[in-house]
Formats: structure tokens, sequence, C-alpha cells
């Protein structure tokens, strides 16, 4: 080696003048990165407000009627109802509240469901209660 040449450290070209290093993310969910000498990382979350006092009474009404619905034995009607019941819970928990042909769905489904001999006694009282709270929120 002559005395102009100098000994070098075996790096990636780049990576001396920069001051090195790297990144590797494998997985993640939220949150954020950020690299670099002037790197920003900004996270944003945003989340749906709870529901509001009438989806709230809905809601509880929509849990106690599908908990009252038999587990076993099912009729073609218990598991469209409850089918249609999840799908109503679903949408206020995820939204904070339910779209006006939603609760025109679930109240026709609800309806239809007591008109049926599929209607247990125990859930005729919670069914009442969700087409109680489904007309209030559609008046």
């Amino acid at each position: 080696m002559s005395s102009t040449e100098r000994e070098t450290p075996s790096e990636p070209a780049g990576r001396a003048e920069t001051g090195g290093g790297s990144v590797s993310i494998h997985a993640m969910s939220g949150g954020s990165v950020s690299t670099g000498s002037h790197g920003v990382a900004t996270s944003v979350n945003t989340t749906a407000p709870g529901p509001g006092p009438e989806h709230r009474e809905l809601l509880d009404a929509i849990r106690a009627l599908r908990r009252a619905l038999p587990r076993e034995d099912r009729s073609a009607a218990d598991t469209v109802l409850d089918g249609e019941l999840a799908e109503a819970e679903a949408e206020i928990v995820r939204d904070g509240t339910a779209d006006r042909g939603s609760l025109t769905r679930l109240l026709v489904g609800v309806r239809g469901w007591l008109g049926t001999n599929a209607a247990a006694a125990g859930a005729v009282a919670s069914a009442t209660a969700v087409v109680q709270g489904i007309a209030q929120l559609l008046v």
C-alpha cells in the first residue's frame, strides 16, 4: 500500500458516509417507523365513536335476543335471524351506528321470525325489545 492510499473497512458503498444502518420489518400492525437522520414518523389512528344511547340500547337487545335463541335444534328461521342479528351487531360495534337500510331489513327479519312457529316463548320478549329499539331509531 502506498502512502497516499488508506485502508477502508469492508462496508457497502455509501454506508460509511451516511452513518449506515438498516431497517428490516417482517410484520407490523399499526404504529410508525422512521429512518435516517431527518426521518419523521407520523401515526394517525382513528376509531369510530361508540354507539349513542339508542344504538347501545338496541345493541343490548340484539345480544339478549341472540342469547335467547336456541343453541341446539335450531330451525332454519332461527339460523337466518341469528345471522341478521350478528350482522347488525357487528355494524353497530364497528361504526357506532346502523344505517336505515340495515335497520329496516332487521326489523322485517325479526317481525317475520316472530310470525313463525320458531319463536320460542323466552325469546319473544327479547325480540320485542329489538323491534322497539329499531322503531325508535327509524322515527
